[in-house]
Formats: C-alpha cells, sequence, structure tokens
C-alpha cells in the first residue's frame, strides 16, 4: 500500500500466482559486509553459503497444482504467473539482489480488480435459489463499482482440505450496479469448490482476480442476439440483457432461450418475466425432464419446449429472429460443442456466434 493511502473496507489485497497464497515476505537484500582495516571484504565460509542458498530456496515460486487452473482459459493463467514470478526469481538469484523480487506487490497493488491479484470482497448475503444453486452478495466500498464489462467474469480461488482450487464465474449484477455485486454458483455433490460455497455465510470473505472474456458487447452493435444457455450459463446473458433494455437508445432484438431440466429449476424466473415485457425481447424454455404442458403456469405455456435443444429447434428460432441474429452460447463444454455446430448448420457463420 502506498505511503499514505487509506485501506478501503472489505477489500484485502492477496497475490496469484505463488501457491495461490500470499507471497513470501522477503528480507531485506544483505547490507554489505563490514570492511576491516587494510583488508577486502570478508569471504563467506561454507555455512554461510549453505544459508544463504536455503534462503533463496525458499523465496523460489511454488509450481500452481493442476487445481489450481480454473480451467477456462482465462489471460494471464495462474501458470502464466508462475513462469513470470519464476524469471524474476532466477534473474534475482543470478544478481544476489533480492530488491528485483516482486514479494512486495500485494502493499502496493491498486484496490481495484486486476487479472494477476487475489482480492477479498465480504459476503454480504447467500440466497438458495434451487437444492444446488445459490445468488450470492459481495460488499463493495462505499458506492464503488466493480468494473467489469457485460458479459465478462472472474476467478473465485478457494482452498478444500489444504488443496487449493480455482473456477470461474460471471457476476449477473448490473455493469453499473454501485456497492455490491451478485455471482449464480451451481454447486455439486462432488465438487471442490462446492464445498467451499456451501460454507458460505454472510460475513465471511471470498478472493476473487479478474476480470476476463473476450466478449465485448457495443449498444446497436447486432440486429438481433440469440442467446441460448444452459443451466447457470445463463449468468453473462444477464448482464448483457440487462444492458441493452437499460438503455433506451439500444435498439437490439434478443431472444433469450434458457435449457434447463425442470420448471422449478429455472433461474431469475422474475427477472426473466420482467425483462420479456421489453417490445425488443422474446424468452423461451427447453425443458429436458418435463413432458406434460397442464403443468406450467400458462404464460410459459406457449414459450417452453420439451426435450433437449437440438438441431431443428436451432434452425427453428434461427428462422424467427426478426433480424440477422448474432448468437451467444453458455453452458456446459458438451452443449456448447453440439449448438456450435447446429449453428452453423443453420446457416450462421463462424464470426456470427460467440461460445463463453
Amino acid at each position: 500500500m502506498k505511503s499514505g493511502e487509506k485501506e478501503q473496507p472489505g477489500v484485502l489485497r492477496d497475490q496469484a500466482g505463488k501457491g495461490g497464497g500470499p507471497g513470501p515476505t522477503l528480507g531485506r537484500a544483505p547490507s554489505c559486509p563490514h570492511l576491516l582495516p587494510d583488508q577486502g571484504p570478508l569471504t563467506m565460509d561454507k555455512g554461510e553459503e549453505d544459508d544463504d542458498e536455503e534462503a533463496w530456496l525458499q523465496l523460489r515460486p511454488v509450481e500452481p497444482l493442476p487445481s489450481q487452473c480454473c480451467g477456462s482459459g482465462c489471460s494471464p493463467c495462474v501458470f502464466d504467473l508462475y513462469q513470470r514470478d519464476l524469471a524474476s526469481w532466477e534473474a534475482a538469484r543470478a544478481s544476489k539482489d533480492r530488491s528485483l523480487l516482486s514479494g512486495e506487490e500485494t502493499q502496493s497493488c491498486p484496490s481495484k480488480l486486476s487479472p494477476e491479484t487475489f482480492l477479498a470482497f465480504c459476503i454480504s448475503a447467500t440466497d438458495r435459489l434451487t437444492k444446488d444453486t445459490y445468488l450470492v452478495r459481495f460488499a463493495l466500498p462505499g458506492n464503488s463499482r466493480l468494473g467489469l464489462r457485460p458479459g465478462q467474469h472472474l476467478i473465485l480461488r478457494g482452498i478444500v482440505d489444504g488443496l487449493e482450487i480455482q473456477r470461474a464465474y460471471t457476476p449477473i449484477s448490473p455493469a453499473n450496479a454501485k456497492g455490491y455485486f451478485e455471482v449464480l454458483i451451481k454447486c455439486y455433490q462432488t465438487g471442490l469448490m462446492s464445498q467451499y460455497v456451501e460454507s458460505w455465510k454472510a460475513g465471511d470473505t471470498a478472493f476473487w482476480r479478474g476480470p476476463f472474456g473476450g466478449f465485448f458487447y457495443k449498444p446497436n452493435q447486432y440486429g438481433e442476439l440469440l442467446m441460448l444457455a444452459a443451466g447457470t450459463g445463463l449468468a453473462p446473458m444477464v448482464p448483457i440483457l440487462q444492458s441493452i433494455t437499460d438503455n433506451a437508445e439500444d435498439e437490439t432484438f434478443i431472444t433469450l432461450v434458457g435449457c434447463f431440466k425442470t420448471f422449478e429449476g429455472i433461474y431469475l424466473k422474475t427477472f426473466l418475466r420482467e425483462q420479456a415485457r421489453f417490445w425488443n425481447v422474446r424468452t423461451f424454455f427447453v425443458l429436458s425432464q418435463e413432458n406434460s404442458l397442464e403443468q406450467l403456469p400458462w404464460s410459459y405455456r406457449d414459450k417452453t419446449h420439451f426435450g433437449r435443444l437440438g438441431q431443428d429447434l436451432i434452425e427453428e428460432l434461427v428462422g424467427s429472429c426478426r433480424r440477422k441474429p448474432f448468437a451467444l452460447v453458455c453452458g456446459s463444454a458438451e452443449f456448447t460443442k453440439d449448438v456450435a455446430g447446429y449453428l452453423l448448420s443453420a446457416g450462421l457463420a463462424e464470426d456470427s456466434y460467440f461460445l463463453f
């Protein structure tokens, strides 16, 4: 932290890339050896050389475990940060100059998001949406904003049974939200990060770094956005959708298709219902484990399909778009791969869709 800089409440700093924890505390560079009258510098004996070598080895960056990579293709990856820090360590060791190391970086890094530095945010509320999905709200200092563009994601770091893990999640709160951000997280029975998330309660802190993401939406950039989402793949669609409906100058059409197992499993029903009232927004649902329209509320019956999102339905959706569509796809790796193939077969070019 810079001299005189005030610590902002609710935000702590922590450096990524050194085994996931804070960087090692570096000792000062050894002072020049005292000179005796009419003598040169004292030479280091064998024991001192061994101690110095051990000290350098203790400062060597720790190579990340595979579990510390979130697998989302973010840049810089935790392994990129490790290679950077290792190069700095090797240069410092060769010149015997510890001041070249970056161990003090956490004290001077800004109190805003950084792709390289984890910041700890306080959990202000947790809401269980379904039996396995949570909406978690994190506090930001004062009325500050998170600083993400719609659709960008963050990397969460967790530690379970001494093992560090990292996963990518997309905040669903509006890009202009002040004083907070919200994340939609699905938990799995055997997931390590799920164990960590399910232990959260208000007042806890969680470490995030970012932002990441290669899709940058601009108002009126496309005639129509065809949003195809499975499960929590809905997350990046939410802030993009809301940024459009919040902007009276943005006349982009939106067709959003949410794929879920059951009607009860649909996330954010109230939000989606409110968004569908806008003149330029349509919403549809694909339910894989439902088979009776009579079991659904009347307002859902004319916009719900049963089964899975396949080639026929994709072609129908593309054909019904009111303007030339640009597709956004987010879901499991299998879902994303399949839908990309369906879009190509439906006539969309590779530059006419984006896979989150």
